[in-house]
């Protein structure tokens, strides 16, 4: 047990160190809306850059970059602090993509970053 609590104690830094580094490499690239659309697997991890165009409904919304347009879902606790965000900002959405066979497929939106 002790062993257990000391190699996590150990490991604990460089998870840390890890999940912050920004240097090369640390930039997953972004896809565009019409590469997800036609190739796009369920629960495939994306980046997608563009605009939010307009609120749907209470966590759903319509992100629009230069190719097209995809539903995406943002929980309340995941729009960043302190930072407005309209349909003339510029974002970057990581996530998830949940293709659906029968009906809208969307984006799980885990974080938003507001690049201009």
């Amino acid at each position: 047990m002790n062993k257990t609590i000391i190699a996590c104690l150990l490991a604990a830094p460089a998870i840390a160190a890890y999940a912050q580094y920004t240097g090369p490499g640390a930039e997953a690239a972004a896809t565009t809306v019409k590469q997800l659309l036609d190739a796009g697997k369920d629960d495939q991890h994306v980046v997608l850059r563009g605009h939010l165009v307009k609120r749907v409904s209470d966590e759903q919304y319509r992100f629009a970059d230069n190719t097209g347009q995809v539903l995406v879902k943002i929980d309340h606790k995941r729009w960043p602090a302190g930072q407005p965000v309209s349909d003339a900002s510029t974002v970057e959405l990581t996530g998830k993509y949940d293709k659906e066979f029968v009906g809208t497929s969307t984006v799980k939106v885990d974080e938003i970053k507001v690049i201009q």
